[in-house]
């Protein structure tokens, strides 16, 4: 039946709920065998961008300007980067630094979410290296010590980082302690489950596949609702000082 124009999708000044219903494909410069859905980048205001990205059988991503995060959905990817080989699974990751040459292929149908950003160097420390991981070997730990809300880091915090990606589980009926308001910008892929998420005034039914984009000091609310656990995979900018870098 045609959903007569409805959607739950929403585009307001400081935040984006993006469905799988609305997702368009396109192809970025590069990719082969592969295309991209974008969920956010600056021409909204952010001072990242994310996609996701579809790979066919021997799929390539292509080349990128800026340091690169990439995060396997399901499927396999190889990369090839600092001359060493590497094949990331479902839930294998990888962070290549900016400038470092790599590439990203895939041998069999695969999905893998994206996030790239251009670096702010810091005085405090040097930049990182390439990282190759899997977030089933990162212990959780509990948020603000609710044991019904686990975190993973996937990477590092410390200095060389000018952001972070971590997954969140909640169990059924867990929420956050509070309604949060902060500098930082976010990135948001739902993974597994749904729940309610506040961004701003509004309130939104949001789950697995969804995107949201949560501006600097937009208003920000989340419950698990439902019989499983809620997870997603969230990014912030993070470890510069608000002077630093790019103007949002």
């Amino acid at each position: 039946m045609h959903n007569l124009g409805h959607t739950r999708s929403a585009h307001q000044r400081n935040h984006l709920l993006l469905t799988p219903d609305t997702f368009v494909r396109t192809t970025l410069p590069g990719m082969k065998a592969a295309s991209a859905i974008v969920h956010i980048s600056p021409a909204l205001g952010a001072a990242f961008t994310e996609y996701t990205a579809e790979f066919e059988n021997s799929g390539e991503l292509g080349e990128t300007l800026a340091q690169r995060f990439l995060y396997v959905v399901d499927g396999a990817v190889h990369l090839n980067a600092a001359g060493k080989d590497h094949l990331l699974g479902p839930h294998g990751y990888a962070y290549v630094p900016q400038g470092v040459a790599h590439r990203i292929t895939s041998s069999e149908k695969s999905r893998a979410i994206v996030i790239e950003k251009a670096y702010i160097p810091s005085s405090a420390a040097n930049a990182s290296g390439v990282i190759v991981g899997t977030e089933d070997s990162i212990p959780s730990t509990p948020l603000d010590d609710d044991s019904s809300l686990q975190v993973k880091h996937l990477l590092p915090d410390n200095l060389s980082f000018d952001f972070a990606v971590n997954t969140m589980t909640y169990q059924p009926g867990a929420a956050l302690s509070m309604v949060e308001m902060h500098v930082m910008e976010h990135g948001l892929v739902m993974l597994e489950g749904g729940g309610i998420y506040r961004l701003a005034d509004a309130w939104y039914p949001v789950t697995a596949g969804d995107f949201i984009w949560m501006g600097p000091w937009c208003p920000q609310w989340f419950g698990a609702i439902g019989k499983l656990p809620a997870k997603y995979l969230i990014y912030k900018d993070w470890n510069r000082h608000p002077l630093a870098g790019p103007q949002r």
